[in-house]
C-alpha cells in the first residue's frame, strides 16, 4: 500500500485531501514540519508527500515554494480541497456556554465574521486538528474549536456548526510530489522555476515565450533568492504538458535566456467543484 507524509497531526486538512484523491484506505503518516515532507520521501520512508501551495482566501504559502526549488521531487498532481471550517466542541458541553473559540490564525482569520457575530473571543493555537485533540485530552468549559468534520469524528467532539468560513470560495491547492512520474492526462499543467539576468526585457522576453505559442499562463509567483540577495526566482504555472511539442520550444527559449531553470513537473490538472456543481472530485 502507498504511503503518504502529511505536515500536523491526524484530523489535518491535508490528510483530508489525501483521502479526497486515493481513498480512505491509504496510509497516512504525520510529520511535523513542510521540510519533514520531503525528507520522509527522500529517505523511502514514504512514497508522496503532500504539500499545501495556495489557499484561494489566503493566498500562497511562501514556504512550500522555497522547498520545490531546494529539493528534487516533482509534482505527481494538484488536489484542490474546499475547506470547510466546523465549530466543535465538547459531547457535553451546553453550546449556549461557549465564549472562546481555539484554532490556527489563518482558520480564525477566515471565519472572524462569524466570530464577531457570536461574540466569541478568538484564542490562536498552533494547528486546526490539534486544537480539536488538545480540547479533548484537556476538557474546558465554555470553550470550542474550528477544525474539519473528520477531526470532530476523530477526537470525539461534537459538531455545533458547519461551513463557518467567511467566504463560500475557501479552497486550498495542494502539490503531491513524489519521485514517480504521473501517466499524461487529457488535460495537463506544468510548473517551473526560473531566474533571469538583471538585464532590461529577459524577463518580459521569458513570458513571451509562452504568448507567442499561444500557452495560457496560470500562475506567477516571485520570490526572494535565500542565497543571493536582491535577486528573485519566478514560479510559474501553465497548461500543457512539458513534452508538448510548443511547449518545448517556449521551455527551450527560456533556458537559452534565463541564468537557472527547473522544471517542477508535469501533473493531471485538478478541477475547482464549486458548490453545487457536478462532477468528479480531482
Amino acid at each position: 500500500m502507498n504511503r503518504v507524509v502529511f505536515q500536523g497531526i491526524n484530523g489535518a486538512y491535508s490528510q483530508e485531501a489525501i483521502h479526497q484523491y486515493f481513498g480512505e484506505e491509504i496510509e497516512t503518516i504525520p510529520c511535523p514540519s513542510f521540510r519533514d515532507l520531503f525528507i520522509s520521501v527522500e529517505a523511502d520512508q514514504a512514497d508522496y508527500a503532500i504539500l499545501p501551495v495556495e489557499n484561494a482566501v489566503a493566498g500562497s504559502v511562501n514556504q512550500s515554494y522555497e522547498l520545490l526549488a531546494e529539493h528534487d521531487l516533482s509534482i505527481y498532481a494538484e488536489i484542490i480541497l474546499r475547506v470547510r471550517h466546523t465549530l466543535m466542541t465538547l459531547p457535553e458541553s451546553d453550546p449556549q456556554e461557549i465564549h472562546t473559540v481555539r484554532s490556527h490564525p489563518q482558520a480564525l482569520s477566515q471565519c472572524q465574521n462569524y466570530l464577531r457575530r457570536h461574540g466569541y473571543n478568538a484564542v490562536a493555537h498552533f494547528d486546526t486538528a490539534g486544537s480539536a485533540r488538545d480540547l479533548a485530552q484537556s476538557p474546558e468549559s465554555g470553550v470550542a474549536v474550528i477544525a474539519s468534520v473528520f477531526a470532530a469524528q476523530l477526537y470525539g467532539l461534537k459538531v455545533i456548526d458547519q461551513g463557518i468560513e467567511d467566504f463560500s470560495f475557501n479552497f486550498t491547492r495542494f502539490f503531491l510530489l513524489s519521485y514517480l512520474k504521473p501517466p499524461r492526462a487529457e488535460k495537463n499543467k506544468t510548473s517551473i522555476v526560473f531566474a533571469t539576468p538583471h538585464a532590461p526585457g529577459v524577463l518580459y522576453n521569458c513570458l513571451g515565450e509562452f504568448a507567442r505559442r499561444n500557452i495560457n499562463l496560470t500562475k506567477i509567483e516571485s520570490r526572494p533568492r535565500l542565497n543571493k540577495p536582491w535577486q528573485y526566482l519566478f514560479y510559474l504555472d501553465f497548461e500543457g504538458h512539458a513534452q508538448d511539442i510548443e511547449t518545448e520550444a517556449a521551455l527551450m527559449g527560456i533556458l537559452r535566456q534565463a541564468s537557472f531553470v527547473k522544471l517542477l513537473g508535469s501533473y493531471q490538472a485538478a478541477e475547482t467543484i464549486m458548490d453545487g456543481q457536478n462532477g468528479n472530485l480531482p
